[in-house]
């Protein structure tokens, strides 16, 4: 009975997580099977699932035959932004966190709270002051304005923080009585062992980067500079008529991000537990 007892819950949680994983994998299995329907078959047939007919010319004349909407420049605009930034972050992130986490120098603390407390501001209050430096900087539709604005991300800088501070301090001493520098501890010795919360701060700012829509929409006008995520926006204006070309530019959009997750599910797992038990 007891064992039957404790069955249940399990058993509830299951049929729950099913339904809810049903709801979300059937439009976007409709989507993929939307792209390689025929434009003619999707108009005259109504509601069907399947397709009369599995084309491919969806994506060969997105990706190969359409001047208008380079889609495949814009995946790579993306995937250079992406990848860019997210090398740059962890860089700047992890130095910033050794610095805040592991070394001791006048203001220290203080400084990490008034940072932190820029996490209380919407990010869409800096979007005109920034624009403005940008625009300065003559960084308006170059690589460089959706690059470096993200850089330096607060949280990214608490999370890595709060993960190095429970790391011993006597590593630190031993190295230093070896004769190690400070920036030989953080390559030598903290840098493999927070190896873990670095790869979730590169597939946070991966994916974010990735699917970001609002600031590459400012600054970038050149049609050929654009990421992928704004540039389906422009694909819905010219192929509004047309939802199977529409749905085979989100594909394309989200096979990074799928394969990634694909790939790196258990770091997304620890992302959202390192996320909720954060310690202060």
């Amino acid at each position: 009975m007891k064992k039957r007892a404790e069955l249940v819950p399990k058993l509830i949680a299951f049929l729950f997580l099913l339904v809810m994983a049903i709801i979300w994998i059937i439009p976007l299995l409709w989507g993929i099977v939307t792209s390689f329907k025929n434009e003619i078959d999707i108009q005259t047939e109504g509601f069907r699932f399947l397709p009369v007919q599995w084309v491919t010319s969806n994506y060969t004349e997105l990706l190969l035959d359409n001047s208008a909407t380079p889609l495949l420049r814009w995946f790579m605009n993306s995937m250079i932004i992406a990848v860019s930034q997210t090398i740059l972050v962890l860089i700047i992130v992890s130095m910033a966190a050794f610095a805040y986490g592991r070394l001791k120098f006048r203001g220290r603390d203080t400084m990490f709270t008034f940072l932190m407390a820029t996490m209380m501001f919407p990010a869409v209050v800096n979007l005109i002051p920034l624009y403005k430096i940008i625009d300065t900087f003559g960084w308006v539709n170059n690589y460089l304005a959706a690059i470096v604005p993200g850089a330096a991300a607060v949280f990214n800088i608490f999370l890595v923080r709060q993960f190095m501070v429970n790391i011993p301090i006597e590593f630190d001493e031993a190295a230093r009585i070896d004769g190690a520098g400070d920036f030989t501890i953080f390559l030598k010795v903290i840098l493999p062992l927070i190896k873990p919360v670095l790869m979730v701060v590169a597939l946070f700012t991966f994916t974010g980067a990735w699917n970001d829509f609002l600031w590459p929409s400012i600054v970038f006008n050149d049609i050929n500079m654009m990421p992928i995520t704004p540039g389906l926006q422009l694909l819905q204006g010219m192929y509004q008529a047309q939802p199977a070309h529409l749905m085979a530019g989100a594909i394309v959009a989200i096979i990074p991000t799928f394969i990634l997750y694909l790939f790196a599910q258990k770091y997304f797992l620890e992302s959202m537990a390192l996320s909720s038990g954060i310690k202060g």
